[in-house]
């Protein structure tokens, strides 16, 4: 898992970390299960200060992605399935209301966004 982090951007260090996580647990590159790296490694390797990983740890174990044993580690949450199911889809509904009202603003029919996404989708 690579994590990219930016000085300019708006968010914060640890919520762009945390969004990474969250979608490599969206993309499947992290399954359930998975061993996340210590606190101190993963500092290490972004460049972070400890108390940065360790926000981002408790807030995707508050969130449910994320459970930790003390002494063992932090894992992908094997027991959140239907929260993983439901994050993904209110990010295509997003992204798919963004896309209608783009569309309306062009006067583009719903038949033809329809026959875009079908010729879109079907060349992935």
């Amino acid at each position: 898992m690579k994590i990219l982090i930016s000085n300019t951007s708006d968010n914060p260090l640890y919520k762009q970390i945390k969004d990474q996580i969250k979608d490599a647990i969206f993309r499947g590159e992290l399954a359930e299960g998975d061993k996340l790296p210590s606190i101190r490694s993963f500092a290490n390797d972004v460049k972070v200060s400890v108390l940065t990983i360790r926000r981002v740890y408790d807030e995707l174990e508050q969130e449910g992605f994320v459970t930790s044993q003390v002494g063992v580690g932090t894992f992908v949450s094997a027991e959140n399935l239907e929260l993983l199911r439901d994050s993904k889809r209110r990010i295509v509904e997003q992204k798919m209301q963004d896309m209608i009202q783009t569309a309306k603003m062009l006067g583009i029919s719903k038949e033809e966004l329809n026959e875009m996404m079908d010729i879109l989708y079907e060349e992935e």
